[in-house]
């Protein structure tokens, strides 16, 4: 066991877009390079490798996907002393297992990746041939109560019917959702990395269509192909690399179990996670919400990083939308948001590019939409991890 903080000391994309034609593993390669190169590393400087897959359809040419004996094989790390594939779609997962394998000693130093292949074709989900496996899961929703009345996609639930609630229960409006989304657009028309990047104004939202009301089109994040990878290690070690070392102050993951059609209560947050995850990381750290410069929260859906503000202390329940258009989570706003673009405008990456984003602020490379003296940023994936980071 290692009294060390763990320290992220090198991030990375893949190349990424619509419709790649790489495969998984191409993806990985890619990612975990760029995230070497930017660390100042080679492989023999890396013994654990931790991941995450996800793939719409079947692979080229009969490939697998990718997993972690394959990345660490392809890259040439070895030995490897610790290896872990799957556990989770979003990158929280891959992250967890990084930061607990660098804390408790079994590794030296871990790179996480989050990969994502859509392929050239991803199934009509709403046609009665769709996949069993492409359906919201059932342990999800109960199925005999939700899909024989059309609840079958994300969107659905927990997207639509979680805003749906908000807007009920607070008075929350499709202008503040709308505000979101421009204000994340605006972000990432200053990042050369976002996939969307074109200006949009209200009339551009509302002129988009419903894809599960009172979601719209722009309110969903974008699906790509895209391999990510960030690199874990220990405080010692971390002074010896090329970048600026980024702290890991306090992580957190919590569900919080209600079932699901029990009732509406349970609409409210989204299975009550991110306020039970909130609990659990403002537990470990000195830190408060008014200590943290930017925030990174995952935008599945445009409710969730709103979800996620009320849920983490920035403002009160219900108070995400009036927040929101006071401007205060705008670049120049008292707590930037997304400042990346966030998956609805960087591409589906499932909260890889939130941590690297934060870990970018920290280091001060964000050019155009920098927070200026940035030293402490919080980001989140899904609706149950959120993770502190903090700068020297």
């Amino acid at each position: 066991m290692t009294n060390d903080r763990v320290a992220i000391v090198g991030v990375g994309y893949s190349t990424t877009g619509r419709r790649t034609g790489l495969s998984s593993r191409q993806l990985a390669v890619q990612a975990g390079k760029a995230a070497l190169e930017d660390a100042g590393m080679t492989p023999a400087d890396v013994d654990g490798v931790t991941l995450s897959w996800d793939v719409a359809g079947p692979e080229p040419e009969g490939l697998e996907p990718v997993n972690s004996d394959d990345a660490a094989h392809m890259l040439g790390i070895d030995p490897l002393h610790v290896s872990s594939s799957g556990g989770g779609i979003v990158f929280a997962h891959p992250a967890r297992e990084a930061i607990a394998a660098v804390r408790s000693g079994q590794c030296h130093t871990a790179i996480a990746f989050r990969v994502i292949n859509q392929r050239l074709s991803v199934p009509d989900l709403m046609s009665q041939e769709a996949p069993e496996s492409e359906l919201v899961p059932d342990h999800w929703t109960d199925p005999q109560f939700a899909r024989p009345f059309g609840q079958v996609l994300p969107v659905q639930w927990p997207g639509a019917l979680t805003a749906q609630r908000h807007m009920d229960l607070y008075g929350t409006t499709e202008e503040q959702f709308g505000t979101h989304v421009i204000n994340q657009r605006h972000n990432a028309s200053l990042n050369p990395e976002a996939i969307l990047r074109d200006p949009m104004t209200l009339d551009d939202y509302f002129a988009s269509r419903y894809i599960s009301k009172p979601l719209r089109l722009f309110d969903c994040d974008y699906p790509v192909d895209s391999g990510s990878a960030v690199i874990f290690t220990t405080e010692e070690r971390a002074r010896d690399f090329r970048q600026k070392p980024v702290f890991v102050d306090a992580a957190a993951f919590a569900l919080s179990w209600k079932p699901r059609t029990a009732g509406p209560e349970s609409m409210v947050f989204t299975w009550n996670s991110p306020g039970a995850t909130a609990e659990h990381l403002w537990k470990q750290t000195d830190l408060r919400p008014g200590d943290v410069d930017t925030v990174q929260f995952y935008d599945g859906f445009t409710i969730w990083p709103m979800m996620w503000l009320e849920a983490l202390g920035f403002c009160g329940p219900g108070e995400s939308g009036p927040l929101i258009q006071s401007g205060a989570t705008r670049l120049g706003g008292s707590i930037p948001l997304n400042t990346d673009g966030g998956a609805c405008n960087m591409g589906r990456r499932h909260g890889a590019n939130f941590c690297i984003e934060a870990v970018r602020q920290l280091r001060g490379q964000c050019g155009d939409r920098q927070v200026p003296d940035a030293k402490v940023a919080l980001w989140t994936n899904a609706y149950y991890w959120a993770c502190l980071l903090t700068a020297d």
